[in-house]
């Protein structure tokens, strides 16, 4: 069973790493209330990191 889609309205792109993660500290809530358990962070096709839990454990 894979990952559920990240919502349409939720799916994001950013200029900068940085960007990409200060977006996620401010909307992570709204991620999981999606279904969404985990993120990753690309530059292009290139997994820059993850997956990362949005588990608060």
């Amino acid at each position: 069973m894979g990952e559920p889609p990240i919502p349409a309205d939720l799916e994001q792109r950013w200029h900068s790493q940085g960007d990409a993660e200060t977006w996620l500290g401010e909307f992570y809530p709204e991620l999981r209330e999606a279904g969404v358990r985990a993120v990753r962070l690309y530059e292009e096709d290139r997994l820059v990191y993850g997956p990362m839990s949005l588990d608060p454990k």
